[in-house]
């Protein structure tokens, strides 16, 4: 495996940016050094390369990326992941909020908490939070997954219209169109092959305490459950 190293201490984030597009088509693995929290990293790569960064990361790491691998061995600040539309996001501490916002595809981890509006009008995708959210998690979803393995804030599923959210701790209260179902087995299984490919300390038994959050109605903001939707 080619690896290189960008050491980003005196770098600006436009710079960084440049560099990982530039390796990206020569290296199968850039590490990134001193990334002091700096904003932006990764945006817009493309290429299907592994990216570690060693140290927190400041607002939208990772915003609409097709493709790349990026470990953040960190903190991340608000937005990691906006509009990913291919790839995967995993952070090792804790993030900001809006993880996921918009995303079209793809997988964004954060093994410690988030904060507000975890996968705010997401399409498609997976989001997996190790820990707790807070306010709003899925807040206008329309699609894809959430799962939450600590607790979940107020306004849970606010709005949301469709997707499912996961939450294996306690639910502080649903939003707007959410409701709370008993997961099948079926859902079970799948969130289990999907936290056990990432490590989490949690056992297929674990999972039976799962709250599952769907959408009350597909069409929340019209006058009737009856109108042909399109």
């Amino acid at each position: 495996m080619k690896e290189r190293v960008i050491d980003c201490r005196d770098k600006e984030p436009r710079d960084i940016n440049s560099a990982l597009k530039t390796y990206a088509r020569e290296y199968d693995r850039i590490v990134l050094e001193n990334p002091g929290a700096k904003h932006y990293i990764a945006a817009g790569l493309t290429e299907e390369v592994e990216v570690i960064i060693k140290g927190s990361v400041g607002y939208y790491v990772g915003t609409m990326i097709h493709g790349p691998r990026i470990l953040v061995k960190g903190n991340a600040g608000w937005y990691p992941g906006d509009n990913v539309t291919k790839g995967e996001i995993v952070i090792e501490g804790h993030a900001g909020d809006g993880v996921g916002q918009g995303m079209y595809g793809g997988t964004i981890v954060v093994r410690g908490d988030a904060g507000s509006r975890v996968g705010q009008i997401m399409k498609n995708g997976t989001v997996i939070v190790g820990g707790d959210v807070e306010i709003m998690t899925g807040m206008y979803m329309m699609g894809g997954t959430i799962i939450v393995l600590g607790d979940a804030g107020t306004y849970t599923g606010e709005s949301m219209l469709r997707g499912e959210i996961y939450v294996l701790g306690e639910v502080e209260d649903l939003g707007k169109n959410a409701e709370a179902v008993d997961p099948n087995g079926e859902d079970i299984e799948r969130v289990w092959e999907l936290v056990r490919a990432y490590d989490f300390d949690v056992t297929r038994d674990d999972l039976k305490a799962l709250t599952k959050i769907v959408p009350r109605s597909k069409r929340p903001f019209y006058g009737s459950e009856e109108m042909e939707e399109g």
